[in-house]
């Protein structure tokens, strides 16, 4: 295993800790096991599926992708390279959204771009007398997105196709929460490093990072209830953008957000009402 890291200090800022999970899986054992038993030999066939997912991480590969699975709020979601990643920032989102919905009494969600359905299964885990809509324009993203909720058994969760607020027309939610693609065609970072694996529209948005944004702010107030919620995790450098856009379009009580790294991440408006 140490061999391993070694190698993987080229392409990972964690090398160890790739190296652990992917052997752990290999052995189907937690990581803990690793430690406890340092001296264990993997059988051939487990020594071999460790090799094989040693060279895609080598490529570059993230290990989520090799795994097919990565971990968001505490729920274990299948991951595809049709769906993006769920990273940790994203908990902020859940976490803002969370404080706007009152666990007592019924409410009305939509997230828009759900993917692997990370917020709207952390949502409906959470707030198990919520009703969420949750929509993609891929319908590979929500068949995975269907997969994750059949097998977390969370039945609160209704999967829609179609276009951001499209799928929702004619309904009003009391939250409404994304995700969308960010970044600016021109930045070089979605075509290196890990994010190359990743889909490319789920990621780039128009010349300076904020078509899809600029979109859903201008799309949501027909489908937010008198004084609903919208919250959008946005790129660091669109702190300023973003709550500028929530403003002009008549949203109030604007704020913006900070996650665990100092980054300004999310930004929240109130439909005036």
């Amino acid at each position: 295993m140490l061999a391993a890291a070694r190698q993987l200090a080229a392409v990972s800022d964690t090398p160890r800790l790739d190296a652990e999970v992917l052997l752990a899986a290999a052995l189907h054992r937690p990581r803990g096991y690793l430690h406890a038993w340092p001296e264990r030999i993997p059988e051939p066939e487990q020594a071999a599926r460790f090799a094989a997912w040693l060279e895609r991480r080598l490529s570059g590969e993230p290990v989520a992708y090799i795994l097919g699975r990565r971990e968001f709020w505490s729920l274990e979601l299948d991951v595809t390279p049709d769906t993006l990643i769920p990273r940790p920032e994203t908990e902020l989102l859940v976490e803002l959204a969370l404080a706007r919905l009152p666990a007592d009494r019924p409410t009305t969600v939509a997230d828009l771009g759900t993917g692997s359905g990370a917020i709207a299964l952390a949502l409906a885990v959470e707030r198990p007398l919520a009703r969420i809509v949750a929509t993609d324009r891929s319908p590979a993203a929500l068949a995975v997105a269907r997969r994750n909720a059949r097998r977390l058994r969370i039945r609160n969760v209704e999967f829609r196709e179609g276009d951001w607020c499209e799928p929702l027309a004619g309904e009003r939610f009391d939250l409404i929460a994304a995700n969308p693609p960010y970044v600016a065609v021109a930045d070089p970072c979605w075509r290196e490093g890990e994010l190359r694996f990743e889909p490319a529209d789920a990621l780039v948005a128009g010349e300076d990072g904020l078509d899809a944004l600029r979109a859903i702010i201008a799309r949501t107030p027909a489908c937010l209830r008198p004084g609903g919620w919208l919250l959008l995790e946005h790129g660091y450098d669109q702190g300023e953008a973003v709550p500028a856009l929530l403003r002009g379009r008549g949203f109030t009580e604007v704020s913006d957000h900070r996650d665990a790294a100092g980054q300004n991440r999310t930004s929240c408006g109130r439909w005036p009402g």
